[in-house]
Protein backbone atom coordinates (compact mmCIF):
# COMPACT_ATOMS: atom_id res chain seq x y z
CA UNK A 1 0.00 0.00 0.00
CA UNK A 2 2.65 2.14 1.13
CA UNK A 3 4.78 2.06 -2.21
CA UNK A 4 1.98 2.77 -4.36
CA UNK A 5 2.52 6.07 -6.26
CA UNK A 6 -0.87 9.06 -6.52
CA UNK A 7 -1.12 7.59 -9.80
CA UNK A 8 -3.33 4.30 -8.29
CA UNK A 9 -5.02 6.36 -6.29
CA UNK A 10 -6.09 8.15 -9.12
CA UNK A 11 -7.30 5.54 -10.65
CA UNK A 12 -9.19 4.29 -7.72
CA UNK A 13 -10.91 7.47 -7.55
CA UNK A 14 -11.86 7.78 -11.08
CA UNK A 15 -13.21 4.49 -11.13
CA UNK A 16 -14.68 4.03 -7.70
CA UNK A 17 -18.85 3.68 -7.70
CA UNK A 18 -20.47 6.27 -6.04
CA UNK A 19 -21.37 5.59 -2.83
CA UNK A 20 -24.63 5.73 -1.46
CA UNK A 21 -26.07 7.78 1.27
CA UNK A 22 -26.65 7.02 4.44
CA UNK A 23 -29.84 7.05 6.25
CA UNK A 24 -30.74 10.47 7.98
CA UNK A 25 -27.99 12.41 5.92
CA UNK A 26 -26.76 14.14 2.90
CA UNK A 27 -24.06 15.62 0.47
CA UNK A 28 -22.84 18.57 1.15
CA UNK A 29 -25.50 21.01 -0.01
CA UNK A 30 -24.55 23.47 -2.75
CA UNK A 31 -24.86 26.05 -0.94
CA UNK A 32 -22.71 25.40 1.64
CA UNK A 33 -20.20 23.84 -0.49
CA UNK A 34 -17.75 26.30 -0.91
CA UNK A 35 -17.45 26.93 3.02
CA UNK A 36 -17.77 23.28 3.68
CA UNK A 37 -15.22 22.23 1.33
CA UNK A 38 -12.45 24.97 2.96
CA UNK A 39 -13.05 23.47 6.26
CA UNK A 40 -12.74 19.61 5.34
CA UNK A 41 -9.91 21.03 3.11
CA UNK A 42 -7.75 22.20 5.82
CA UNK A 43 -7.92 19.14 8.24
CA UNK A 44 -4.60 17.55 8.78
CA UNK A 45 -5.19 14.42 7.11
CA UNK A 46 -6.86 16.28 3.86
CA UNK A 47 -4.40 19.19 3.40
CA UNK A 48 -1.85 16.70 2.33
CA UNK A 49 -4.05 15.79 -0.70
CA UNK A 50 -3.62 16.91 -4.47
CA UNK A 51 -6.33 19.37 -5.85
CA UNK A 52 -7.32 16.63 -7.73
CA UNK A 53 -7.53 13.93 -4.88
CA UNK A 54 -9.95 15.80 -2.66
CA UNK A 55 -11.85 17.27 -5.87
CA UNK A 56 -12.52 13.68 -5.79
CA UNK A 57 -12.72 13.20 -2.18
CA UNK A 58 -15.84 15.62 -1.39
CA UNK A 59 -18.12 13.51 -3.39
CA UNK A 60 -18.08 10.85 -0.54
CA UNK A 61 -18.52 13.55 2.33
CA UNK A 62 -22.00 13.56 4.09
CA UNK A 63 -22.85 16.05 6.52
CA UNK A 64 -25.47 15.41 9.73
CA UNK A 65 -26.68 18.33 12.16
CA UNK A 66 -26.02 16.92 15.98
CA UNK A 67 -28.24 18.98 18.41
CA UNK A 68 -26.45 20.12 21.92
CA UNK A 69 -26.29 16.74 23.82
CA UNK A 70 -27.13 14.13 21.22
CA UNK A 71 -24.85 11.33 21.53
CA UNK A 72 -22.81 10.86 18.05
CA UNK A 73 -20.81 7.78 18.94
CA UNK A 74 -21.50 5.62 21.63
CA UNK A 75 -19.00 3.38 23.47
CA UNK A 76 -18.16 -0.44 23.01
CA UNK A 77 -20.52 0.15 19.95
CA UNK A 78 -18.65 -1.00 16.41
CA UNK A 79 -18.79 2.44 13.93
CA UNK A 80 -18.38 2.46 10.15
CA UNK A 81 -17.64 6.33 9.67
CA UNK A 82 -14.91 8.52 10.43
CA UNK A 83 -16.48 12.10 11.81
CA UNK A 84 -15.24 15.17 10.76
CA UNK A 85 -16.25 18.68 12.57
CA UNK A 86 -17.10 21.57 10.62
CA UNK A 87 -18.88 23.80 13.46
CA UNK A 88 -19.52 23.51 16.91
CA UNK A 89 -17.60 21.23 19.79
CA UNK A 90 -17.71 17.47 20.89
CA UNK A 91 -16.43 15.62 24.07
CA UNK A 92 -14.62 12.14 24.41
CA UNK A 93 -15.85 10.83 27.05
CA UNK A 94 -15.89 7.53 29.31
CA UNK A 95 -18.82 6.33 31.42
CA UNK A 96 -17.95 4.60 34.96
CA UNK A 97 -20.30 1.47 35.96
CA UNK A 98 -21.76 4.13 38.53
CA UNK A 99 -22.80 6.41 35.36
CA UNK A 100 -20.11 9.20 36.37
CA UNK A 101 -18.72 11.01 32.80
CA UNK A 102 -15.31 11.34 32.48
CA UNK A 103 -13.95 13.57 29.77
CA UNK A 104 -11.24 12.46 27.67
CA UNK A 105 -10.76 14.59 25.09
CA UNK A 106 -12.48 17.77 23.64
CA UNK A 107 -12.80 18.59 20.26
CA UNK A 108 -13.21 21.78 17.46
CA UNK A 109 -14.02 22.76 14.16
CA UNK A 110 -11.61 21.04 12.08
CA UNK A 111 -11.25 18.03 14.26
CA UNK A 112 -11.88 14.81 12.97
CA UNK A 113 -12.55 11.30 15.20
CA UNK A 114 -13.83 7.90 14.69
CA UNK A 115 -10.54 6.76 12.66
CA UNK A 116 -9.33 4.11 15.18
CA UNK A 117 -12.60 1.99 15.06
CA UNK A 118 -12.37 1.88 10.65
CA UNK A 119 -8.74 0.94 11.40
CA UNK A 120 -9.20 -1.59 13.61
CA UNK A 121 -12.31 -2.76 13.19
CA UNK A 122 -13.09 -2.97 17.35
CA UNK A 123 -15.26 -0.91 19.24
CA UNK A 124 -15.06 2.61 20.24
CA UNK A 125 -12.61 3.30 22.85
CA UNK A 126 -15.15 6.25 23.91
CA UNK A 127 -18.52 8.04 23.58
CA UNK A 128 -18.63 11.36 21.54
CA UNK A 129 -21.50 13.95 23.02
CA UNK A 130 -22.13 17.30 21.61
CA UNK A 131 -21.27 20.27 23.67
CA UNK A 132 -23.13 22.55 21.74
CA UNK A 133 -24.88 21.81 18.63
CA UNK A 134 -22.60 20.86 15.47
CA UNK A 135 -22.14 20.00 12.41
CA UNK A 136 -20.60 17.03 11.34
CA UNK A 137 -19.37 15.22 8.29
CA UNK A 138 -19.17 11.50 7.95
CA UNK A 139 -17.07 9.46 5.51
CA UNK A 140 -17.89 5.39 5.83
CA UNK A 141 -15.51 3.03 6.36
CA UNK A 142 -15.17 2.08 2.76
CA UNK A 143 -14.80 5.14 1.09
CA UNK A 144 -11.79 5.98 4.27
CA UNK A 145 -10.34 2.76 3.02
CA UNK A 146 -10.73 2.96 -0.53
CA UNK A 147 -9.55 6.45 -1.11
CA UNK A 148 -7.47 7.64 2.25
CA UNK A 149 -5.30 4.82 2.94
CA UNK A 150 -4.64 4.10 -0.59
CA UNK A 151 -2.49 6.98 -0.55
CA UNK A 152 1.18 7.45 1.36
CA UNK A 153 0.62 10.61 2.30
CA UNK A 154 -2.83 10.63 3.98
CA UNK A 155 -1.23 7.50 5.77
CA UNK A 156 1.52 9.18 7.16
CA UNK A 157 -0.80 11.98 8.42
CA UNK A 158 -2.68 9.67 9.83
CA UNK A 159 -0.06 8.17 11.96
CA UNK A 160 0.78 11.47 12.68
CA UNK A 161 -2.42 12.42 14.07
CA UNK A 162 -2.40 9.14 16.26
CA UNK A 163 0.78 9.83 17.76
CA UNK A 164 -0.76 13.39 18.64
CA UNK A 165 -3.53 11.45 20.03
CA UNK A 166 -1.75 9.18 21.95
CA UNK A 167 0.38 12.06 23.36
CA UNK A 168 -2.81 13.93 24.91
CA UNK A 169 -3.90 10.44 26.28
CA UNK A 170 -0.84 10.36 28.45
CA UNK A 171 -1.46 14.23 29.75
CA UNK A 172 -4.73 13.60 30.63
CA UNK A 173 -3.29 10.14 32.46
CA UNK A 174 -0.83 12.70 34.02
CA UNK A 175 -3.21 14.63 34.93
CA UNK A 176 -5.60 11.99 37.19
CA UNK A 177 -2.32 11.07 38.68
CA UNK A 178 -1.99 14.19 40.48
CA UNK A 179 -2.83 13.65 44.38
CA UNK A 180 -4.69 16.78 45.15
CA UNK A 181 -7.97 17.54 43.81
CA UNK A 182 -6.71 21.35 43.63
CA UNK A 183 -3.89 20.59 41.20
CA UNK A 184 -6.15 18.41 39.07
CA UNK A 185 -8.94 21.33 38.27
CA UNK A 186 -5.62 23.90 37.53
CA UNK A 187 -3.79 21.32 35.73
CA UNK A 188 -7.33 20.75 33.59
CA UNK A 189 -7.51 24.25 33.12
CA UNK A 190 -4.16 24.30 31.65
CA UNK A 191 -4.56 21.66 29.22
CA UNK A 192 -7.55 23.09 27.69
CA UNK A 193 -6.33 26.01 26.94
CA UNK A 194 -2.99 24.26 25.05
CA UNK A 195 -5.59 23.65 22.30
CA UNK A 196 -8.71 25.84 23.27
CA UNK A 197 -7.93 29.18 23.93
CA UNK A 198 -7.10 32.70 22.82
CA UNK A 199 -4.59 35.69 23.70
CA UNK A 200 -5.81 39.17 24.88
CA UNK A 201 -5.15 41.58 26.92
CA UNK A 202 -6.18 40.23 30.30
CA UNK A 203 -5.04 36.48 29.94
CA UNK A 204 -5.58 33.75 28.32
CA UNK A 205 -9.15 32.78 27.63
CA UNK A 206 -10.90 29.44 27.18
CA UNK A 207 -12.87 29.50 23.36
CA UNK A 208 -14.82 26.30 24.77
CA UNK A 209 -17.45 26.87 27.83
CA UNK A 210 -16.62 24.12 30.18
CA UNK A 211 -19.38 23.52 32.99
CA UNK A 212 -18.74 22.67 36.51
CA UNK A 213 -20.01 19.71 35.53
CA UNK A 214 -17.31 19.44 32.78
CA UNK A 215 -14.40 20.22 34.59
CA UNK A 216 -15.35 17.61 37.17
CA UNK A 217 -15.65 15.12 34.43
CA UNK A 218 -11.85 15.94 33.36
CA UNK A 219 -10.65 16.17 37.09
CA UNK A 220 -12.35 12.92 38.59
CA UNK A 221 -13.53 15.00 41.37
CA UNK A 222 -17.04 15.74 42.18
CA UNK A 223 -19.09 19.56 40.96
CA UNK A 224 -19.17 20.37 44.37
CA UNK A 225 -14.70 20.30 44.33
CA UNK A 226 -14.70 22.10 41.47
CA UNK A 227 -17.13 25.10 42.41
CA UNK A 228 -15.47 25.09 45.56
CA UNK A 229 -11.83 25.54 43.69
CA UNK A 230 -12.91 28.04 40.98
CA UNK A 231 -14.17 30.51 43.80
CA UNK A 232 -11.15 30.15 45.60
CA UNK A 233 -9.11 30.62 42.50
CA UNK A 234 -11.09 33.84 41.75
CA UNK A 235 -10.98 35.18 45.36
CA UNK A 236 -6.98 34.32 44.19
CA UNK A 237 -7.34 37.28 41.61
CA UNK A 238 -5.95 33.73 39.25
CA UNK A 239 -9.45 33.20 37.13
CA UNK A 240 -12.28 35.41 36.13
CA UNK A 241 -15.60 34.03 34.91
CA UNK A 242 -16.67 35.99 31.64
CA UNK A 243 -20.07 37.30 31.27
CA UNK A 244 -20.11 34.84 28.25
CA UNK A 245 -19.43 32.04 30.64
CA UNK A 246 -15.84 31.47 29.44
CA UNK A 247 -13.02 31.31 31.66
CA UNK A 248 -9.98 33.78 31.59
CA UNK A 249 -7.24 32.56 33.46
CA UNK A 250 -5.02 35.73 34.59
CA UNK A 251 -0.97 35.93 34.20
CA UNK A 252 -1.23 34.95 37.95
CA UNK A 253 -2.51 31.81 37.50
CA UNK A 254 -0.07 30.13 34.90
CA UNK A 255 2.98 31.25 37.85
Amino acid sequence: MYDADDRRMKRALSTRPAPSIPSGKRFLPRSKESRNERLVRITPLFACLSDEEFGALRHICHEKLFPKGKVILSEEDTHHYMYIILSGKVKAVHFSPDGKEHILAIHKRGDFFGEMALLDGKTAPASVVAMEASEIVLISKSDFQGYLLQSRKACEQLISLLCARLRESWMVLKVLSLPEAAQRVRAVLKMVSLHHSAQDSRGTILTVRLTHQDIAGYASVSRETVTRILSTLIGEGKIEILESRNILLKPPFFS
